[in-house]
């Protein structure tokens, strides 16, 4: 498998340090690490940097996903793998998984063995709730846990980390679970299945659930000061509060942290769909799992939804034009694809007839990889744009379409969103399975 063995991360943490230059630390360290930690490192010219925070290429096809896999240990998702998910599911790969959006994993394939053995599993994603509104981009994990859990027929909890964002962002306790409501309502016009699914604030969880903050000291517990700087690049001017935020991330991954839904079960082990930005926390999470006894979670990891401007770094959700927001208007989605929207085609329609346009760096055939479900279509697209026969302005006009009617159908899902209803979601319950 991708992941590094238990007894060889030492021997990972110490090969980091050599090649990025992180000091300090003791070699006694047992950590899952990704070998990407970079702390103060600076990165060269030619190099990808992805933490948890910052996403930057420098390259206009974006992050390379290879080299990714290969820097954080993880496995790619092959034909193997959506073979026998289709053998064990009877059902078609989702189309991020066929387009390599989601690429890379941790050991999902237990999860297939499992789902094939009718044993419990659960899902587990989350969120961090910097604004009011969320942007496209955003949607991709929940777009594709959705799947998963209509799927697979498996209770799902979504941890809205408020705390994090309080503590990043320096919001106030009350804007940031302000901002944790709102972006429930973007989750839930998602579609999820309400008795399959508890959302829940960190702010609000944690000190209404013992068992979630008695896990969190379990995993804090297993973590030195060096190891976590050693994974997040954490620097001596950081506040304790982020040093110890990483085991609250971790907590979910372990049932007992839900006792109205798992009772005191710590055995059932959970598949947490996420950006590959997210890892740094769960190989922490994996190398935990046995010492405080329960299972390593499994991931599946998706590349990076790009900004406007381009493929060199994810969109954000502080600059408006480098992001497809879910409260724009129609007239807003197209002025912005139009004005903002990185083209990969030529400077003069003649030049694009002659020589045709760039696929790999154009955001408007991007987004359709995203967005576009038919196979045959987006191929016929990608063809034309190439050859020259399909001009920018017909390109973008086609994503304006998908995106004008895939927001408009999420508002209208997201006005029905009430209060009673993201209660009854933020409510600790029992959830149903297909296995129960």
């Amino acid at each position: 498998m991708g992941d590094t063995a238990e007894g060889e991360v030492a021997d990972a943490m110490e090969s980091t340090k050599i090649e990025n230059g992180v000091t300090g630390g003791d070699e006694s360290n047992n950590t899952e690490t990704d070998k990407t930690a970079q702390g103060d490192v600076e990165v060269g010219d030619d190099d990808d940097f992805v933490d948890p925070w910052t996403v930057k290429s420098s390259s206009a096809r974006g992050i390379d996903k290879d080299k990714l896999i290969d820097r954080f240990g993880s496995s790619k998702i092959d034909q193997k793998l959506v073979t026998h998910l289709e053998t064990a599911t009877g059902q078609k790969c989702h189309r991020f998984l066929r387009r390599g959006i989601f690429f890379s994993h941790r050991e999902f394939d237990h999860i297939l063995t499992r789902h094939e053995k009718k044993q419990p599993f659960y899902l587990y994603t989350g969120r961090g709730p910097s604004s009011e509104s969320m942007h496209v981009g955003h949607l991709i994990p929940f777009i594709m846990t959705k799947w998963l859990q209509e799927l697979f027929g498996v209770p799902l909890v979504i941890q809205l980390t408020d705390d994090e964002k309080s503590l990043w962002k320096g919001l106030s306790r009350k804007e940031a679970m302000k901002l944790a409501r709102e972006n429930t309502k973007d989750i839930i016009a998602c579609g999820f299945d309400v008795e399959k699914t508890f959302i829940f604030s960190d702010f609000a969880y944690m000190g209404l659930t013992p068992e979630f903050y008695g896990n969190v000291i379990d995993i804090q517990r297993c973590v030195t000061y060096n190891q976590v700087k050693g994974i997040f690049g954490f620097t001596d001017s950081d506040c304790i509060g982020k040093i110890a935020f990483p085991a609250v991330q971790a907590a979910p991954a372990i049932a007992s942290s839900f006792p109205d839904t798992f009772g005191e079960n710590k055995t059932i082990p959970c598949l947490i769909p996420c950006a590959i930005d997210q890892d740094p926390y769960f190989r922490m999470t994996r190398d935990v799992a046995p010492r405080v006894g329960f299972p390593k979670p499994t991931l599946l990891h998706s590349t990076f939804f790009p900004a406007l401007q381009g493929a060199q770094c994810k969109m954000s959700a502080s600059d408006e034009r480098s992001s497809i927001f879910l409260t724009d208007t129609p007239k807003q989605i197209k002025t912005k694809i139009n004005k903002y929207a990185f083209s990969g085609g030529q400077a003069t329609i003649e030049d694009h007839r002659q020589l045709g346009g760039n696929c790999e760096v154009d955001i408007a055939y991007q987004y359709l990889t995203f967005f576009l479900e038919d196979d045959e279509e987006l191929e016929k697209i990608r063809q034309d744009y190439t050859s020259g026969a399909l001009l920018t302005g017909e390109l973008k006009a086609k994503l304006i379409t998908i995106l004008q009617e895939m927001v408009s159908q999420h508002q209208k899902r997201r006005a029905e969103v009430t209060e009673d209803v993201i209660d009854e979601f933020m409510r600790p319950r029992k959830l149903k399975a297909d296995f129960n």
